[in-house]
């Protein structure tokens, strides 16, 4: 089921950010975006910057950084931004990259339906890279992996992992089970 059908689908994220240039220039630099534009909007605090990143022709931004986020925060209220992965050897690829980047705490892990590499950008705003694996396991599942092992050892290790969790079996049959669920939530509130 397609589900740009219903109407909505995800779209892009916007973040307040200290150093738009900063930040912007390590989203360019290490996980490949574009800036589609940039320019200053009028606020009740004076004016603020905004710079505009995407990675797909067909939208204008996937990201907004919108300056004015106060430094020194102690608590960044978002939780991750996450970014889907065409292939574990992209994935993998990515993972080295962040090796030599400013990025921090780098870690690699499954969710048994998913192998991520976790890290956080130069502001701290905790960032997941990942690919989906072919199964499901109930979740919260999180796991060290080994991502340095080679794409075929890695979804090995993955799936006999993935097979001793609670809830295994195939994605397809966990997304039938959630597209009945979801077609009865519509359903029940004519959305």
């Amino acid at each position: 089921m397609d589900s740009s059908q219903f109407g909505l689908r995800f779209s892009h994220i916007g973040i307040y950010v200290t150093d738009i240039d900063a930040l912007s220039r390590f989203y360019k630099d290490m996980l490949g975006y574009t800036e589609t534009d940039r320019g200053e909007l009028e606020g009740p605090e004076g004016k603020f910057g905004l710079v505009f990143l995407s990675r797909d022709p067909d939208e204008h931004h996937q990201i907004v950084m919108v300056a004015g986020r106060p430094t020194g925060l102690t608590f960044n209220t978002i939780n991750q931004i996450s970014m889907k992965a065409d292939s574990v050897e992209t994935l993998q690829k990515y993972y080295r990259i962040l090796q030599q980047s400013p990025a921090t705490e780098i870690t690699a892990i499954t969710h048994g339906n998913a192998i991520s590499v976790y890290f956080c950008d130069p502001e701290r705003n905790r960032v997941e890279l990942y690919v989906d694996t072919p199964w499901y396991v109930s979740q919260p599942c999180r796991v060290e992996a080994p991502i340095e092992s080679s794409p075929a050892e890695l979804m090995a290790w993955a799936e006999c992992h993935a097979r001793s969790l609670p809830g295994f079996r195939p994605r397809s049959e966990w997304r039938r089970e959630m597209e009945r669920r979801m077609q009865a939530d519509r359903q029940r509130t004519g959305t």
